[in-house]
């Protein structure tokens, strides 16, 4: 029996030694070289036992020659010197027959990153078998214990990315990442959540176990309630999968094209900035949302300690993004960042919305007639330009009254424009990370659902 294991990932050092004997070996005119290697190790449970182990251990190495504006690229998976040499070759080879790119940009010169050490967890690189196996062994004794059928997977990764380019680019992190998500069921209750860290210490799992345990129980014997528009409170976990469809539609050049909720017409508008042709501006600056959202990208959260680079090279800096419910910028790729005459921003994310130091129990008790949904799910696009998406409720429904929970409900068909619901946000909670977001309970007035479903 294996009690502990050591992460097998190449260094840091020689991560960066890997991408400059690559850089070398190139004759194109430039060349651009990203390295990624991760280990992750996942336990999977069902009907209160562990059914399933898996360990992966993933290497890719990526070449992109440039020769004018034309470019190509080629990978590896293996790290014998002979096998990159190989790519090298095949990258320029099928750069020197690809057409030009109109969008062509040049190499990114050396970066200004955040001087800090992304969050790696030695314990966590290293957690064994045996140890993940005593933790879900307690996680389905309780469950069994309970009178529930629990499911869900315990997993730990440790993750290295180095970047590298003939312009004298070079920058290289490692982070690591725990993650939990349980399910329990009991007749025809359910309940569920997820939690991740950057470390295994940092998870709860006594406690989540606990409530999704004591929430499938409570939600036996759902009731049907009349579709319609309702006050709702989202649990963390079911905004964390709403707001990050309005953040990654806040794309600059859909935006000045037309094709977003953020495009203005009305050029005469302080606030709208045209694009070349005149035909479009763009609503930063203006009060779209309700004040009291406030979303950051921001690697450095204590939550996240994630990593300072993006894979094209570009700095994850701190960035304002709403701020009081306003727009204070958009997402510019490098290419319309130079057609604008913007700073390219870099993908919007990791996200970090602002919240208070209310619990759940808190805005459930200042509600008085309303709806918990603990969890949003197969969230859809309806329509692209007014942010619309449909999506149904599941996993612990609850009608409130007079600031209590009352009983179950059915789940819920919404459809719902994504921009107006965050117009009508009315309060905030407590932040916890979901995913790689940080996110808080939220009280939306006005939300729409337009059917009940049979789903559990």
């Amino acid at each position: 029996m294996t009690l502990a294991t050591t992460n097998t990932l190449i260094t840091q050092e020689e991560a960066l030694a890997l991408i400059e004997s690559t850089i070398k070996q190139s004759q194109a005119e430039g060349v651009f070289v990203s390295l990624s290697n991760s280990e992750s190790a996942l336990s999977r449970f069902c009907e209160n036992q562990i059914s399933q182990n898996i360990r992966k251990n993933r290497f890719k190495l990526s070449i992109i020659s440039y020769f004018g504006k034309s470019s190509a690229s080629a990978s590896t998976t293996e790290l014998d010197p002979e096998a990159i040499k190989q790519t090298v070759r095949r990258s320029e080879e099928l750069a020197r027959f690809a057409p030009a790119d109109p969008e062509w940009m040049p190499l990114l010169p050396p970066q200004n990153y955040e001087s800090r050490t992304p969050a790696f967890d030695l314990a966590t690189a290293s957690l064994s078998p045996l140890a993940k196996g005593e933790m879900l062994q307690q996680i389905c004794l309780r469950a069994k214990n309970a009178g529930v059928n629990g499911s869900g997977t315990l997993s730990s990764a440790v993750s290295l990315q180095a970047i590298g380019n003939s312009a004298g680019l070079r920058v290289c992190d490692r982070t690591t990442e725990a993650d939990f998500s349980f399910t329990a069921r009991q007749e025809d209750g359910s309940s569920w959540n997820n939690r991740t860290a950057w470390s295994i210490e940092q998870l709860p799992l006594e406690s989540i176990t606990e409530e999704v345990i004591q929430k499938a129980i409570a939600s036996r014997q759902p009731r049907p309630i009349k579709p319609g528009n309702y006050t709702v409170i989202f649990e963390p976990a079911a905004m964390g999968s709403l707001l990050p469809w309005v953040i990654w539609n806040l794309d600059a050049r859909a935006a000045d094209e037309g094709r977003s909720f953020m495009s203005c017409r009305d050029l005469g508008r302080a606030e709208a900035r045209s694009d070349q042709k005149g035909q479009f501006g763009n609503r930063v600056g203006e009060r779209i949302f309700s004040p009291l959202l406030q979303v950051q990208r921001n690697s450095a959260h204590p939550l996240l300690q994630g990593s300072t680079f993006f894979g094209d090279g570009l700095s994850n800096n701190y960035l304002e993004i709403i701020k009081d419910g306003i727009p204070q910028t958009l997402s510019y790729s490098r290419y319309w960042a130079q057609q604008q005459q913007q700073t390219a921003t870099g993908a919007f994310y990791p996200l970090v919305m602002k919240g208070s130091s209310q619990s759940l129990s808190d805005l459930i008790a200042q509600t008085k007639q309303g709806i918990l949904v603990s969890r949003a799910w197969y969230v859809r696009s309806v329509n692209p330009k007014t942010l619309e998406v449909t999506g149904m409720t599941r996993d612990g429904t609850f009608l409130i009254e007079n600031g209590q929970l009352v009983y179950p409900v059915k789940n819920l068909r919404f459809n719902q424009s994504l921009p107006e619901m965050l117009a009508n946000l009315e309060a905030v909670g407590k932040v916890q990370r979901c995913g790689s977001n940080v996110i808080p309970g939220c009280k939306i007035t006005n939300f729409h659902f337009s059917s009940v479903t049979d789903s559990i």
